[in-house]
């Protein structure tokens, strides 16, 4: 039975009656995408109001949160202060992220376990506490245990992961949020977003050969670049969707957050009934089967797809060829004919020195499946492998089944090295042997992500994102040109041999099995469960209330830095130091604007303290203000905050000390989690203002005694030479996200809400 499913046959109880009030309402026609929007609607009741694509911010009632342990810290240290007995939502904790990959699943997973076990041990306490569901290290890949256990078609859901998408594979709308947004939605409060823009991929004919559902979205990404995707929900349809698996379909939603695109999804049909009923979860295929009608786009939207979506795509799957992206970014596509003569073009290196299978958009075991026919024919060929080998099965129950029917086998066979079952290498937990070297060179993967220092920390290592059998040919080979289509190989005897089509299963033939998922249940009542941190912890820290606005125009506040170009506020990922300190805020606020480019030197992480003239690093220089009680204000240029979704890149200049943010303009994610955090951020009225802001200012913000909805602060400069400057910033606060400022966050906010309730119980 699957988890839940009270609450998923009370999302369907209304769903047909909510579909036809908002067909009514928006007098046409609907998408999948918008008939689940509209019967998430945070009122819980029937559509009374159309909304605007891409202009009209709406409050959304999401089904559950999903977290991974990375992330999962600091959402929950923030649950902790909202007040609350137990989740508002059905709620889950993955430990897959903090897990290293280095010599194979027997020694890794019982190092990351010592390693890491205080994170886990609070993670588990918290989760038993609050009524979190529990999945232990060495479960899996939180985007395919969610597949195999949560997601259900016509359903939303938040996740603290961008991959949170691959959850469209059944036909949900999942989209990936930070940590502040997960509480936010954990403590019983309307998740907010902007409705969005609707881009249609119309899928014709059907899959062949070597071609796999990972080629759809590489192409996909090849056409709408990593932008193109922004503010869209991406809908797939038409006989191609039919045709395609639904852990296929998990693959293309998942890497469509490479192209920006908030969520992407496909229709409810016969494939997803058959995984679901495959993962024990036939009650939900009944019950989706009930009203299947309304889980899909309506049919004159696929026949006329140009009238109802905003961009239209389409790709014919008879002809469609696998692709190689990249590198240092996953919208660089080349078909697999080209990549001989591009490569070389390029001066790319083509010796292929690893082939990595796994991560959240393929793992699963049609994946694992297709990949071993090609290693077996390898073997049974006399051909061996070229290039180093590694698999992430992407759950325990695919990683079980797969060591039954003989899969793993047939890697191990091949030498190759079965990492645990976790993100590993695709998040940049990779202890790759010689990396420190730095030194030029290729490898090929079946992840999402492929920037630069990625994977294994090293600049120079080119990685192309490709489909698990391309993976598998490829390490074979040991050559990025090589062409498994039409290019031959040299075997032990000297003899040319060409690679057949690889063959696999959409799901196993003896069906899925596993002795422990890895799954903890929580505590039915976990008002005695004591959430233990320890004071001294590196990793860990209990979190103290942020103070409420003291009730004043903001005065006397240094510069602390003019930042110029794309600022990613904080740098957590790409394989570096700041993972494990996810839980600490303290020490990694450490990492803020450390990346950022000083205006008035061009330099990184060096900027003038005004109270001593010297130069040195961000984050030492806000200490020093702080330390004198003195406030501040960040400075940025356009999208401020691109790529910073973590709510730590809110937080951390909060904690600081730092009073506001002034840019150009922001990135949406952004801008929410400094509102979240008690924060101001502010726009420049004229965009050409930024260029007034000198080194050496003090800085007055004016009109905070009157805070209100769409009226303008003042901005006054105070110039070293003894003259001034003042002008008109904007903000975008509404009554309530002003309410969370003068109280000094959303969550002070909550706790003072939940603790009313309680007194009155």
């Amino acid at each position: 039975m699957a988890f839940d499913i009270e609450m998923i046959k009370k999302v369907y109880a209304t769903f047909g009656e909510r579909v036809d009030a908002a067909r009514e309402l928006v007098g046409r026609p609907l998408t999948l995408s918008e008939k689940i929007l509209y019967t998430h609607l945070w009122d819980g009741k029937k559509p009374n109001k159309s909304f605007t694509r891409g202009t009209d911010y709406v409050d959304f009632a999401p089904d559950r949160v999903a977290m991974q342990d990375a992330t999962a810290q600091m959402a929950l240290l923030q649950f902790m202060q909202a007040g609350r007995p137990k989740v508002a939502v059905p709620s889950s904790v993955h430990c897959d992220h903090l897990i290293t990959a280095k010599l194979g699943a027997e020694i890794d997973l019982p190092h990351a376990k010592t390693e890491s076990a205080e994170v886990f041990d609070f993670l588990s306490s918290v989760s038993n506490k609050y009524g979190i569901g529990f999945w232990k290290p060495g479960a899996g890949i939180i985007h395919q245990v969610i597949l195999e256990n949560y997601a259900f078609p016509g359903g939303m859901m938040i996740g603290t992961d961008s991959h949170t998408v691959n959850a469209g594979g059944l036909g949900m709308l999942a989209i990936g949020v930070g940590g502040a947004d997960a509480c936010d939605v954990m403590a019983g409060l309307p998740w907010e977003l902007k409705f969005p823009k609707l881009i249609g991929v119309k899928l014709t004919g059907k899959l062949n050969g070597w071609t796999s559902a990972k080629d759809v979205i590489l192409k996909v990404a090849g056409i709408l670049t990593v932008k193109g995707g922004t503010g869209a929900i991406v809908e797939y349809f038409g006989d191609g969707a039919i045709n395609l698996s639904c852990t296929g379909k998990g693959t293309i939603c998942n890497m469509g957050a490479e192209i920006g695109a908030t969520t992407s999804t496909f229709g409810y049909d016969e494939s997803m009934e058959r995984y679901l009923r495959a993962t024990n979860r036939a009650d939900v295929a009944d019950a989706a089967n009930a009203i299947k009608e309304h889980l899909t786009g309506d049919a004159e939207v696929y026949a006329s797809p140009e009238k109802y979506f905003d961009q239209l795509i389409e790709i014919n799957l008879d002809e469609l060829e696998p692709y190689l992206n990249g590198p240092f970014t996953p919208d660089l596509a080349t078909p697999i004919s080209q990549m001989k003569a591009v490569a070389e073009a390029n001066g790319w290196p083509t010796k292929v020195e690893w082939g990595l299978i796994g991560s959240c958009t393929n793992s699963s075991y049609e994946d694992l499946s297709r990949a071993a026919s090609v290693a077996k024919q390898a073997i049974d060929k006399g051909l061996g492998k070229k290039a180093e080998f590694g698999i992430n099965p992407g759950s325990e129950q695919v990683r079980y089944t797969a060591e039954r029917d003989g899969l793993l086998g047939t890697f191990t066979d091949l030498d190759a090295t079965i990492f645990t079952n976790a993100c590993g290498p695709c998040i940049g937990m990779w202890d790759r042997t010689g990396a420190e070297k730095a030194e030029k060179n290729t490898i090929v993967h079946s992840f999402n992500r492929n920037f630069a220092k990625r994977a294994d920390g090293n600049p120079n290592t080119y990685a192309f994102v490709t489909s698990p059998e391309i993976v598998a040919a490829i390490a074979i080979a040991g050559d990025l040109g090589f062409n498994p289509l039409t290019d031959t190989l040299t075997n032990d005897k000297g003899e040319q041999v060409k690679l057949d089509e690889p063959t696999g299963w959409e799901l196993p033939e003896k069906g899925y099995a596993v002795e422990d998922a890895g799954f903890q249940a929580p505590a039915e009542d976990g008002s005695n469960v004591e959430v233990k941190v320890s004071p001294t912890s590196h990793r860990l820290q209990l979190l103290d209330p942020f103070a409420p606005w003291e009730g004043t125009d903001l005065k006397g506040l240094k510069l602390l830095i003019k930042a110029k170009g794309k600022c990613t506020t904080d740098h957590i990922s790409m394989a570096g130091p700041w993972l494990k300190f996810r839980g600490h805020l303290d020490n990694i606020s450490n990492n803020m604007l450390i990346g950022a480019v000083n205006y008035f030197n061009d330099k990184t992480d060096d900027i003038k303290n005004q109270l001593t003239g010297e130069y040195g690093p961000v984050p030492a220089t806000q200490r020093a203000y702080k330390a004198e009680g003195i406030g501040s204000i960040v400075v940025g240029d356009e999208n401020y905050g691109e790529g910073s979704s973590r709510e730590h890149a809110a937080m951390e200049p909060r904690h600081l000390g730092v009073r506001a943010v002034l840019v150009k303009s922001f990135a949406r994610i952004h801008e929410t989690n400094l509102k979240k955090q008690g924060m101001l951020g502010l726009t420049f009225a004229d965009k050409e203002d930024y260029n007034k802001i000198q080194e050496d200012d003090t800085i007055d913000i004016l009109g905070l005694t009157e805070f209100a909805p769409n009226k303008p602060l003042t901005l006054v400069l105070h110039h070293a030479d003894g003259s001034t400057e003042q002008f008109e910033v904007n903000h975008s606060y509404n009554e309530q996200q002003i309410e969370w400022f003068k109280a000094g966050g959303a969550l002070n906010i909550i706790r003072k809400e939940a603790a009313a309730k309680a007194a009155q119980a």
